[in-house]
């Protein structure tokens, strides 16, 4: 396990929490202190691999990154990603799901669909004339062409119809359901 350390443009990728301590310790606007240090240690030693960055003052941080990658070259063009089981699988199969949406939300079959969403409406509060957003489900049976094309014609509607600060969800979120219904009578 490795670290990647940066400051602004000063970056660094090392082997051990001693060698991030020093690099960190050369930076005079850092400071570090022994609070710092063994802030450092815990997340070096722990099980969270998330990066974790460091305030220095407002809007100024420094973050550190544990990565499998063996040199700033693997690091930067991401070759050594966590999450994989034995370090072999390729980067592109990270995005499978989401290309498998894709295809079937573009995947043409002419017919009725049943498409449903949950999105944030705008509405005003009566008495007091503010507004705020409220969680909406909205259901349509709408004929399309594809489960995007019923997407775009339910939102295409509503927009019409709802505030126009009312949020709606990605097609390729846990938001949109859709079920086809059947092929459309001639």
């Amino acid at each position: 396990m490795n670290l990647y350390l940066r400051y602004f443009n000063k970056e660094t990728l090392v082997s051990s929490v001693d060698d991030a301590i020093s690099f960190l310790s050369n930076i005079d606007e850092i400071g570090m202190t022994p609070e710092l240090e063994q802030d450092i240690r815990e997340y070096v030693a722990s099980d969270v691999f998330y990066p974790k960055r460091y305030k220095i003052r407002t809007r100024v941080y420094f973050i550190i990154i544990k990565t499998e990658a063996a040199n700033m070259q693997d690091f930067k063009e991401k070759k050594a990603l966590r999450g994989h089981e034995e370090g072999n699988m390729p980067v592109q199969k990270e995005h499978s799901s989401t290309q498998q949406t894709l295809l079937k939300l573009n995947e043409e079959r002419p017919g009725w669909y049943e498409g449903s969403f949950n999105f944030k409406r705008v509405s005003m509060l009566p008495g007091t004339g503010k507004f705020q957003y409220r969680d909406t489900l909205f259901v349509a049976q709408v004929k399309a062409m594809s489960p995007l094309d019923c997407y775009n014609r339910i939102v295409e509607h509503l927009r019409s119809r709802v505030d126009e600060r009312s949020q709606f969800p990605s097609p390729k979120g846990k938001n949109y359901k859709y079920r086809y219904l059947g092929a459309a009578k001639s």
